[in-house]
């Protein structure tokens, strides 16, 4: 008996394969930020537990980083946890807490094999010592990689990371290690959470959603956009790839001409 599934499966692998290596013959985004939305709702719509949708929302993260990875993305930012977030059920917080210590266990491996550095940007001290202790064992174990950079946001707050820093920038001008009048763009960017990773191309946001959620502000100001009604579990490479196809064909100006 033949399997349909698994026929339907190859032939689409192979159509995966096929729009990568056309998709890489334009340049690619160097950084795509991506806002996981959507997971609470695809569990409600089955009838489970919102944290069934934070789980199944894992397994999306692992496919679309391996093929992040395989385009030749530097720089990939997940929003796994926003400041916002302590807000919610606290069931549902200590699930997502418990969510990067799962992910990186069973996927650090694979992530060490294929040269991807973990990194993280956020408010340390309100996170839980049992996720920084996985999220820094992985960035020591991947700190020798030098391929796609895994960043994932976690309790991270755009106002908040803004805020900070202006207040490190008024102390270091009081104290004289920097100048007020050599404040520009790009120095401000230095104190930044971002200040060593290049702004996002391409920033991705699932669940119908058309907002940014207090992400990046700054650093998104020239990003494009693409918005999807899809539901973060249900994201798949054709997705991702249809994104990346839609940012390839747009003409970036930053403000100029063409």
């Amino acid at each position: 008996m033949i399997n349909k599934k698994k026929l339907w499966r190859t032939a689409n692998d192979h159509n995966i394969e096929d729009r990568v290596k056309k998709i890489k013959e334009e340049p690619v985004p160097e950084h795509i930020a991506i806002i996981m939305d959507g997971n609470g709702r695809w569990a409600k719509k089955r009838a489970l537990p919102r944290i069934a949708g934070h789980h199944e929302g894992m397994k999306t993260v692992k496919k679309i980083t391996k093929l992040v990875n395989k385009l030749g993305v530097k720089v990939l930012t997940l929003y796994a946890f926003s400041t916002e977030n302590w807000k919610r059920p606290k069931h549902e917080v200590e699930f997502l807490m418990k969510l990067p210590e799962e992910f990186l266990g069973m996927f650090l491996p694979e992530l060490i094999e294929e040269n991807v550095r973990v990194q993280m940007m956020g408010e340390r001290s309100q996170i839980p010592k049992h996720t920084l202790n996985a999220v820094e064992k992985a960035m020591e174990q991947t700190s020798g990689n030098d391929g796609l950079i895994l960043n994932f946001a976690l309790n991270y707050g755009s106002r908040a990371e803004i805020l900070t820093a202006v207040k490190n920038i008024i102390s270091d001008v009081k104290n004289g290690i920097i100048l007020e009048e050599n404040l520009n763009e790009e120095l401000f960017s230095r104190y930044l959470m971002t200040e060593h990773l290049q702004d996002p191309d391409l920033l991705i946001r699932t669940s119908g959603e058309i907002r940014l959620s207090n992400f990046m502000l700054w650093q998104l100001a020239y990003t494009e956009f693409w918005f999807t009604d899809t539901n973060w579990p249900d994201f798949k490479e054709d997705h991702l790839l249809e994104a990346v196809e839609a940012f390839q064909r747009r003409s970036r100006r930053f403000g100029g001409l063409s």
